[in-house]
């Protein structure tokens, strides 16, 4: 089960950040603000990194619905973090097909390379690293994706792993 962040951070949220959720609700039946729901916090989570408790309830006060029907939502879906990530949210396939062609042990590398445990950030702020079901890529495997722009990277290997951390390193300080 996920847990939500439980340190009380308090998000503003802007003028703009409010006409893009007026803009996405348009999109949807009157009487249904909830539909909004999902694309309004990939928005939230677009501007923040991450989905705190005050932001869901600013959401959900938004739509005027339950907090709990975000909270619920939020925790469903993997795409939604409930605590802060890294600048680089390293996405590793962990399902059958992957492990076959040794997703685990890009796993264990990337731990190892890193220094943090899966779920963790970086000392720099800049990576974090987690396991996640099927990215749709068996042929390519072992796969991983990196958000926020959700680029996928086929066929690692320890050496391809270093090259992208390298890359994002030097990307993240330019």
């Amino acid at each position: 089960m996920l847990k939500i962040e439980e340190t009380v951070v308090v998000q503003q949220f802007t003028p703009e950040l409010y006409r893009q959720f007026t803009d996405i609700v348009s999109r949807y039946p009157e009487q249904h603000p909830k539909a909004a729901l999902l694309p309004i916090l990939h928005v939230v989570q677009a501007e923040f990194g991450w989905l705190s408790v005050d932001a869901m309830d600013k959401v959900a006060e938004y739509l005027n619905i339950q907090p709990i029907e975000v909270y619920e939502v939020a925790s469903f879906y993997t795409m939604y973090f409930l605590r802060p990530q890294g600048k680089y949210m390293l996405e590793v396939c962990r399902t059958g097909p992957c492990c076959l062609v040794g997703a685990e042990k890009i796993m264990k590398y990337i731990e190892q390379k890193l220094g943090v445990k899966e779920g963790d950030i970086t000392p720099d702020g800049l990576f974090s690293w987690r396991g996640v079901e099927c990215l749709a890529a068996c042929g390519f495997a072992p796969v991983l994706q990196i958000g926020p722009e959700y680029t996928f990277y086929e066929n690692l290997t320890p050496q391809s792993v270093d090259q992208l951390i390298s890359d994002l390193t030097i990307k993240a300080n330019n």
